[in-house]
């Protein structure tokens, strides 16, 4: 049995239901990185709303996915730009590698 089937018989919510997310929702994604990002939970979170967008859309988005680890720049002025596009009542979920990912 597949960890979301027996999830799904558990009763156990998966990661799109965790972080919110609703099938008509747009959610942008800012910082991915092939590397270090949680492709589970990208694969999940596309399942349910499609793609992500990125950046540089000019849509009001539902929901920012926010990549961030140590060199990315000030995390304030990521935030700020997070901020722009988003909705009244949306979300900025800021995600970070585990330890030992990016060689700490």
């Amino acid at each position: 049995m597949s960890a979301t089937a027996g999830q799904a018989a558990e009763g156990v919510r998966g990661p799109a239901d965790r972080f919110g997310i609703e099938p008509d929702m747009v959610v942008m994604e800012m910082g991915y990185d092939e590397e270090d990002v949680d492709h589970d939970l990208r694969d999940a979170l596309i399942e349910r709303c499609g793609e992500l967008v990125d950046e540089d859309t000019d849509e009001v988005v539902d929901a920012v996915l926010l990549w961030y680890r140590e060199g990315d720049g000030d995390l304030v002025d990521l935030l700020v730009d997070a901020l722009g596009p988003l909705a009244d009542g949306g979300v900025v979920w800021l995600l970070t590698p585990k330890a030992g990912r990016d060689g700490h």
